[in-house]
């Protein structure tokens, strides 16, 4: 059964305009269409303030555009959507050693931030709301207690705790605010089994993806920049981050196989940039492409990787990617990990050089039109609506939400 004509608020680590999307905000766009949904963005911290970071430079601008009176606070995106933006400045405080004077410090963080939001909830006259927190593990620790809401659920969707950032807090921090929380919610199952350990209301409601960019049938042509590039073409799209991407294993997969051309799309860090990936005649950096090509790109390849490192990062990550690559019918090769087993039937996997090289072959040798019907049959099953409404039958099952 759906949940309608009620009121969310959402908070999380993404702002509203980053550049990259996120599934926080798929998710405010796929509850708005029967609720009503009041989209937070984070606060400001001192450092950010004053670091002033190209990357950032969006949540500085808008922050900025606001104090001066050249944008309202509150801003309405949709039919039943606003995106609220905090101007109170909270102090950045993970240098700080773990325990009572970092509790005491963000708890007045979450006060300064929850004061602001109380200005949007008067505004929209909200009542009786949910909170969904998106992985936001600090900044909202005390939402719960400050905003009070019907129903607070805690959303992970990575594991977090694998990154030094999180982790100096979050060890202590994130298990505390899963327990503390109505429902905890995630985006694979093995993040849903970790979150059982501290809340047994935790519940598996899918990934989604936005399949209207990525249709096979569309007649948009490769784009002149790949069609150039001699086949088979073996590629990947998405941020090329040492962090969870093999560099090595693309380094060998090249090596070893000069007469396949690598394609790697997307922004790279610094790890990438010095890598001898560059030195290599079959390997080709085609940089950042605006989201609305990706498929055209996509439709040029003869098999899409996802060559990611095992380890804690992405042995629990739902690769989104995945779902973008079948919904084109595009043989895909990937990393075994027990979030991807679930893709076993439609996607090839392994780990390490002798299982993506085979693996790769055995995808240009077997590709067949039935196949590339089957791939994008599975991947359009994970829709927002599906996970949305999974959302709903797990807030339904909650006993403060069935209380009311």
């Amino acid at each position: 059964m759906l949940i309608d004509k009620r009121d969310f608020i959402i908070v999380g680590q993404q702002p509203w305009d980053n550049p990259i999307g996120s599934n926080c905000i798929d998710i405010a766009e796929e509850i708005s269409r029967k609720n009503r949904v009041l989209y937070i963005n984070p606060p400001v911290d001192r450092i950010t303030l004053l670091r002033k970071r190209e990357s950032e430079k969006y949540i500085l601008n808008r922050r900025q555009d606001i104090l001066k009176g050249k944008r309202p606070q509150l801003e309405k995106v949709g039919e039943q959507l606003w995106v609220f933006t905090p101007t109170n400045v909270i102090e950045s405080l993970n240098m700080l050693p773990d325990g009572f004077i970092y509790d005491v410090l963000n708890k007045r963080n979450n006060r300064l931030y929850a004061n602001d939001i109380k200005k949007a909830i008067r505004e929209l006259d909200f009542s009786d709301y949910i909170l969904f927190n998106d992985g936001d593990m600090f900044r909202s620790f005390y939402l719960k207690d400050f905003l009070k809401p019907q129903v607070s659920i805690y959303y992970t969707r990575d594991f977090f705790l694998a990154v030094d950032y999180w982790k100096k807090h979050g060890l202590r921090l994130e298990p505390a605010l899963m327990s503390k929380s109505d429902l905890v919610v995630s985006n694979s199952i093995y993040l849903n089994n970790l979150a059982k350990k501290y809340n047994s209301n935790s519940h598996y409601i899918g990934q989604g993806c936005d399949f209207s960019l990525f249709d096979p049938s569309d007649t948009k042509a490769v784009p002149a920049e790949l069609d150039s590039i001699p086949k088979p073409r073996i590629g990947y799209i998405g941020a090329l981050l040492n962090l969870r991407l093999d560099i090595q294993l693309l380094e060998q997969i090249a090596e070893k196989r000069k007469d396949w051309q690598m394609i790697l799309i997307g922004p790279e860090d610094e790890h990438f940039k010095a890598s001898k990936l560059h030195n290599m005649d079959n390997v080709h950096f085609l940089g950042s492409k605006p989201m609305e090509t990706l498929g055209q790109y996509l439709k040029g390849f003869d098999v899409a990787l996802n060559p990611q490192k095992f380890n804690e990062v992405t042995i629990g990550n739902y690769p989104r990617k995945i779902d973008e690559y079948l919904a084109m019918g595009t043989p895909t090769v990937a990393t075994k990990t027990e979030t991807m087993e679930a893709f076993e039937e439609y996607v090839y996997l392994g780990r390490g050089l002798e299982d993506y090289l085979r693996l790769i072959e055995e995808a240009l040798q077997n590709d067949s039109p039935e196949y590339r019907k089957n791939r994008r049959e599975f991947a359009l099953q994970h829709t927002w609506e599906n996970s949305v409404n999974a959302l709903y039958e797990a807030i339904q099952q909650t006993d403060s939400y069935r209380g009311n």
